[in-house]
């Protein structure tokens, strides 16, 4: 009996750790937003300080080489991926390039399931209105024709200045 009802046990638990957490992918409220938004951004600070080294390329198209510490973002999903791995959804960084953020590091996906790196946040969206502001957005979205609830959050690098965007979503059903 005392070994049916550890396995029992044993099994419930390995249900609540490796399964449920994966059902963050789907959909989270805004408080996982907030949470995955926190986590991002301590990984990326644990990198070192945000900041600019040159150019680099993303998907082709040539863009502000964009680091954290010795870190360089393009190209580099680590973070991303961790974010993804612990929180669900998505999460990418984005680098300003002139008037435009594009994205450098990514999980968010085009319909041909690569990662849309390259291409850049909504020009006319409600997010990039609030960064140019120099704040954060929290709140629904279309990411390249799907909608996600979101958070948008300014990179500045130690002059203050915006060079960058923090992005967390969740697909929503």
């Amino acid at each position: 009996m005392r070994t049916s009802t550890f396995v029992v046990f044993l099994l419930f638990f390995t249900v609540e750790f490796t399964v449920l957490p994966n059902l963050q992918v789907l959909a989270g409220p805004a408080e996982d937003v907030q949470s995955a938004m926190q986590l991002l951004k301590s990984k990326a600070a644990a990198l070192g300080a945000p900041s600019i080294k040159g150019d680099d390329t993303a998907a082709g198209k040539k863009v502000p080489a964009l680091y954290f510490g010795e870190a360089k973002m393009n190209n580099n999903f680590s973070l991303v991926d961790e974010v993804q791995r612990e929180k669900g959804g998505t999460a990418t960084i984005f680098a300003k390039n002139g008037d435009d953020f594009v994205r450098v590091a990514t999980n968010v996906k085009k319909d041909d399931g690569s990662r849309a790196i390259g291409t850049v946040l909504d020009p006319k969206g409600k997010a990039i209105a609030a960064i140019a502001k120099g704040e954060s957005f929290y709140g629904d979205v279309d990411i390249l024709g799907k909608p996600y609830t979101t958070g948008y959050e300014p990179i500045r690098d130690a002059s203050n200045n915006i060079i960058g965007v923090y992005y967390v979503g969740y697909l929503k059903t």
